[in-house]
């Protein structure tokens, strides 16, 4: 009985793993002079709220300068904090609400597809594609007759309807990561709809549910549009917050960078703590 030779796989060797490295080398560069370039105004950014305004405006800008703290000073003095508890009021509480609403409907059209599943999708992203500007004035009517101007849940209640076709289409693509043949062992064990969420659909999927949450967390964040055209004093967002420093009399660069840095600083210590999860919830097929 003759034995057939196994075949090894073959590897590069002398130029040609010569010029795999070097290949591999020269994307790394790229990758990081992209991520320089992306990062750049940010730093800019930042080191603009330590200089003074003659400083900050001056033409061509000034690369050496002594650093201050006028501008943080001048950012406190102003009350910032009730711009930051509403916007964090009014991003964690849609966040929440949009999470408890897209769940069980991304399993609807996902694991059990209802009737004319393809239809319901599309109406959920079609209303991602209309303007928000033509929207603003029948939002803008039907919140002043119920008396909701200036009101925190008023943002609540956009930043949902605004987040949930998103939120749907993003759980969704998660939940048909999960085998069937975990649905159907629970189903056979008796376990119901709710528990079968619970215990074994949410855990499978929860670096998913945290890049869901942090995305309209950011988004919810960063809203200004509707923010400006419906709050004023009581209900203003961290984004209002920073229109305050242009005005008629000039732009105050190095405050305006300052309280952009200090208003930055929730969403990106929430990405930094949730970078793992997001890292492994959008490799699951959410964003390609």
């Amino acid at each position: 009985m003759t034995m057939t030779p196994t075949r090894r796989a073959s590897r590069p060797t002398g130029p040609a793993r010569r010029t795999s490295g070097v290949r591999g080398a020269a994307w790394a560069v790229l990758a990081w002079l992209a991520g320089l370039l992306f990062f750049l105004p940010v730093l800019w950014m930042v080191l603009t709220g330590f200089k003074r305004e003659v400083d900050a405006a001056s033409n061509p800008p000034a690369w050496f300068f002594t650093p201050v703290l006028d501008g943080y000073r001048q950012v406190f003095d102003r009350d910032l904090t009730p711009y930051l508890l509403n916007s964090l009021m009014a991003s964690l509480l849609s966040t929440l609400l949009v999470l408890l609403l897209a769940t069980p409907a991304a399993y609807a059209l996902s694991i059990r597809p209802v009737a004319k599943w393809r239809d319901v999708l599309f109406f959920f992203i079609s209303t991602k594609m209309l303007p928000a500007v033509a929207a603003l004035l029948p939002i803008y009517l039907l919140v002043k007759q119920l008396g909701m101007l200036d009101n925190i849940w008023t943002m609540v209640l956009l930043y949902t309807s605004m987040n949930l076709p998103l939120a749907v289409w993003m759980m969704r693509s998660f939940l048909l990561e999960v085998p069937s043949a975990l649905i159907e062992a629970a189903a056979m064990d008796g376990a119901s709809l709710t528990v079968t969420i619970r215990r074994i659909l949410l855990p499978i999927v929860a670096p998913g549910l945290a890049a869901t949450a942090l995305i309209c967390f950011i988004f919810s964040w960063n809203e200004f549009f509707f923010a400006v055209n419906l709050t004023a004093t009581r209900a203003g967002t961290s984004p209002i917050f920073l229109v305050g420093f242009i005005t008629s009399e000039g732009l105050f660069l190095a405050r305006l960078c300052a309280a952009a840095t200090i208003v930055s600083l929730p969403v990106v210590l929430a990405g930094w703590i949730a970078q793992k999860q997001l890292v492994r919830g959008l490799s699951m097929g959410a964003v390609k």
